[in-house]
C-alpha cells in the first residue's frame, strides 16, 4: 500500500493555507508520511459575477473536492465548515474538525471607520444575505451591494474605492497573515457568524480506514461538540446560502450554549431562539433551537425568499 495521501483543496490562498495547514499536522502526527496536495477549481470559484445565493449556495465550493474523493483521485479534501452542506455525498464522511479559531466577522473599512461611525449611504461589499441582513438591522442608512472573489481580490476591491467597507471572517484575514486590516470585530448581541465559521473539516471516504485512522490525532472534540449544534440548526432548517441564518455555540463546562437568528434580507424582521444543553445533547440542542426559530416564525421568512 502506498504510503502518499492526497489532499483535495481549493487553490485560493486561504484554502491552501488551511490545505498546508493540515499537511503539517498530519506530518508532525505520523512520521515519514508522504502527502500531496490536489488543487481544484470549484465551481463556486469559477462564477464570480452573481450572488452565491443565485447561483445554488455554498456546495458550490466542494462537490469538485467530494467527486475528488468518489472517483479515487484524492483521499482527503480540507473545507471550511461553513461551506459544507448539512447533507454530504453518499460515501464520504466527515470525521475530524480542528480546533476553532475566531469565529466571528469583520469590518475592515477604508478609512479605519467603525460601523457605528461610517457615513450614512456608505457602500458596504458582503455576497452574504446573513451579513446583509444584519448589517441593515443595526445600519438601515447603509448600502450594501455584492462582493465575490477570494479575500485578496476583495480587499484589493475596497482599498481602489468601489467600497467604503466590506465584511469577511476574522478567521480568514487572521489565518493570511492579514489581521491588522481588521477595523472592528462584529460580534454579539446585535451580530451573530455563519454556522461553524472559523472551523476547518477533514473529509473523506466511509470506506477509507486508512484515511479516517490518520486524521483521528488531529480531531478536536470540544470543537465538534459545538460544530454539530450548529449544523443541526442548519439542517433542521434547510439552510442555505439564500437562508439569512446566523448561529454560534459555546462551549463552556460541558455545557453548550447556543444562540441563533432568522432575517429578512432588508433587515427589517428578525426572530431569535437560544438555548442549553450537555455536551452530549449537543444535535438535541440544535435541533431544539431550531425548531424555536420555526415556532417563532422563522418558517414564513425561509418561504419568503
Amino acid at each position: 500500500m502506498t504510503n502518499i495521501l492526497r489532499i483535495a483543496t481549493r487553490k485560493s490562498a486561504l484554502a491552501m493555507w488551511q490545505a498546508n495547514h493540515v499537511q503539517a499536522l498530519l506530518r508532525e502526527a505520523h512520521a515519514g508520511i508522504e502527502i500531496e496536495l490536489v488543487p481544484i477549481v470549484t465551481q463556486g470559484d469559477r462564477i464570480l459575477d452573481r450572488p452565491l445565493a443565485e447561483i445554488g449556495g455554498k456546495g458550490l465550493f466542494l462537490k469538485e473536492l467530494e467527486h475528488a474523493m468518489l472517483n479515487d483521485e484524492a483521499d482527503l479534501a480540507v473545507h471550511s465548515m461553513k461551506d459544507v452542506p448539512a447533507e454530504m455525498e453518499e460515501g464520504l464522511v466527515l470525521d475530524a474538525v480542528l480546533p476553532r479559531a475566531n469565529p466571528f466577522d469583520a469590518l475592515v473599512s477604508r478609512d479605519k471607520r467603525l460601523l457605528a461611525d461610517l457615513p450614512a449611504g456608505s457602500i458596504i461589499g458582503t455576497s452574504s444575505l446573513r451579513r446583509r441582513s444584519q448589517l441593515l438591522a443595526l445600519r438601515p442608512d447603509l448600502e450594501v451591494e455584492d462582493l465575490r472573489g477570494n479575500v485578496d481580490t476583495r480587499l484589493r476591491k475596497l482599498d481602489e474605492g468601489q467600497y467604503d467597507a466590506i465584511i469577511l471572517a476574522c478567521a480568514g484575514l487572521q489565518r493570511l497573515g492579514l489581521g491588522e486590516r481588521i477595523t472592528e470585530t462584529l460580534q454579539q448581541p446585535g451580530w451573530l457568524p455563519a454556522s461553524t465559521q472559523g472551523i476547518i473539516g477533514l473529509q473523506c471516504r466511509r470506506d477509507d480506514a486508512r484515511t479516517r485512522s490518520l486524521i483521528e490525532p488531529l480531531a478536536d472534540t470540544d470543537t465538534m461538540v459545538v460544530a454539530s449544534a450548529e449544523r443541526a440548526v442548519a439542517q433542521v432548517l434547510e439552510a442555505t446560502c439564500q437562508v439569512p441564518l446566523a448561529v454560534h455555540a459555546v462551549l463552556e463546562s460541558g455545557t453548550v450554549k447556543l444562540k441563533s437568528v432568522v432575517s429578512t434580507p432588508d433587515g427589517k424582521e428578525s426572530i431569535h431562539a437560544e438555548g442549553q444543553a450537555s455536551a452530549t445533547d449537543a444535535v438535541a440542542l440544535g435541533e431544539q433551537v431550531a425548531a424555536d426559530l420555526l415556532k417563532n416564525g422563522a418558517g414564513k421568512i425561509i418561504a419568503s425568499l
